[in-house]
């Protein structure tokens, strides 16, 4: 399978504004490219690459004042298969995960575990260790939080999402990421293009999505609480402990977004 993927994204500064980027593809997917994923900006100024403590390709800029537009298009190849399900994917114990696996299992800016920890256990002590605990949880914010664009916030954390029931795709991610934490899982954000493939066509635009995934069997397995189902064309652009470290951009000053375009489609 062939996707063609991108974005042009503006913001108008009203005077230079040094920024961060996360717009590139993760570096594991860098060999399935097929055409580059360079960031472009007009008018053109000069963009520093550099890998972050996650493993995500950033970029660095100094906005001008006015207007910015960044852009990217590209085709990137894809296997074409649903996300794998592996329910025979063990649990580790906490003492035998990896140094760099640990992290995960702590509490994050949007991922208060302290304030859900008597929830997680009272509803999901008794499930099977493993595979079947993570799909209990998934179906748990599923069907706890309402979907809708126009709950957007920001701000919201997991345990605020879980009390205010609705959210859009990162307050899903958020909360299920949040109450594995909280049952000994270590459980990690995600963001990146999922355009509909093998599925209807949305009326909404199209945006980047977030989704999560777990450490099981030794390895990360990919989970998506808003829609619940494995889906086709993930294309992974950054991971970190939650939206905070993943960012698409991160402006240090006034900047107005006046401009938001992202691209996802099948190619024949």
């Amino acid at each position: 399978m062939r996707i063609r993927a991108g974005y042009e994204i503006s913001y108008d500064c009203p005077a230079p504004t040094p920024m961060l980027l996360m717009l590139n593809v993760r570096p594991e997917r860098a060999a399935d490219l097929e055409t580059p994923d360079t960031i472009q900006t007009e008018p053109v100024v000069p963009v520093r690459l550099y890998m972050d403590t996650f493993g995500n390709v950033c970029g660095r800029l100094v906005a001008p004042a006015g207007r910015i537009t960044l852009r990217s298009d590209f085709v990137i190849r894809d296997d074409g298969e649903p996300d794998p399900q592996r329910p025979e994917a063990v649990q580790h114990a906490v003492e035998d995960l990896p140094d760099h696996v640990v992290e995960y299992l702590l509490p994050s800016r949007y991922c208060d575990t302290e304030l859900l920890s008597d929830l997680a256990w009272r509803t999901f002590g008794d499930t099977p260790l493993g595979w079947a605990r993570v799909q209990a949880v998934v179906d748990y914010a599923h069907a706890r939080i309402a979907f809708g664009y126009q709950h957007a916030r920001a701000t919201r954390t997991a345990h605020e999402a879980h009390e205010e029931g609705c959210g859009v795709c990162r307050d899903y991610a958020h909360l299920a990421i949040t109450l594995c934490r909280c049952l000994n899982i270590p459980a990690r954000y995600c963001t990146g293009y999922l355009g509909d493939i093998g599925v209807p066509a949305s009326d909404a635009p199209m945006d980047f999505s977030a989704w999560f995934q777990v450490w099981l069997g030794g390895t990360w397995h990919t989970f998506d609480a808003r829609h619940n189902r494995p889906r086709i064309g993930r294309i992974l652009m950054a991971v970190g402990r939650d939206a905070t470290d993943v960012a698409i951009t991160t402006h240090f000053g006034p900047a107005a977004l006046s401009g938001f375009k992202v691209v996802t489609e099948e190619l024949p």
